[in-house]
């Protein structure tokens, strides 16, 4: 998040500096306050990866579940196709697939994994600020298929973005109690 700003999540100060913020800044806050901020709802998605080491973040603690770097890597690949769609691109998959494999775990690949996340998704935060105000109301350019979250405004693709990332540090956060009782 950028220096000076503040995340426009709850009190009376905070709502009146919410007013006075567009809807794309609103967004792209709400992008940044999940990965790096000060959401509600727990803890980051930073906090919940940073200190994990690459043994831990590629293990399955838990029977038929995806690791935490599956996960991180899913997330990434998501805001990536968020992102495009943002700028107008055809909605579809992302390009790496809905669940890249997960590579050998050493501490240069995880590092690099981590950084990417964060990356792409600040990233995306930045594009939503730059974009009018009326972006949001445009259609993401494909054919409604539910499935795939397709069909919906930019608008709505953004908020679902946010609660597929909150939706997934949810997964992490216990896959994290799981390694680590």
């Amino acid at each position: 998040m950028p220096a000076g700003r503040r995340l426009a999540f709850g009190g009376l100060k905070d709502v009146q500096i919410a007013s006075a913020m567009s809807e794309p800044d609103r967004l792209a806050d709400l992008v940044d306050g999940v990965m790096t901020g000060d959401p509600w709802h727990g803890p980051t998605v930073q906090a919940l990866v940073d200190d994990l080491t690459p043994d831990e973040a590629a293990r399955t603690p838990l029977p038929g579940v995806h690791s935490i770097w599956a996960l991180v890597l899913h997330m990434t690949g998501w805001a990536r196709e968020v992102h495009a769609r943002l700028e107008g691109g055809t909605a579809g998959e992302p390009a790496a697939g809905d669940w890249p494999a997960v590579p050998e775990p050493t501490a240069a690949a995880w590092e690099r994994d981590r950084r990417v996340l964060f990356e792409v998704h600040a990233t995306l935060a930045a594009a939503i600020r730059r974009a009018p105000a009326a972006m949001i109301d445009q259609p993401v350019i494909d054919y409604r298929d539910r499935a795939a979250g397709t069909g919906l405004s930019k608008y709505l693709t953004l908020h679902g973005l946010v609660h597929h990332t909150v939706y997934h540090s949810g997964q992490i956060a216990q896959l994290r109690r799981a390694l680590r009782p």
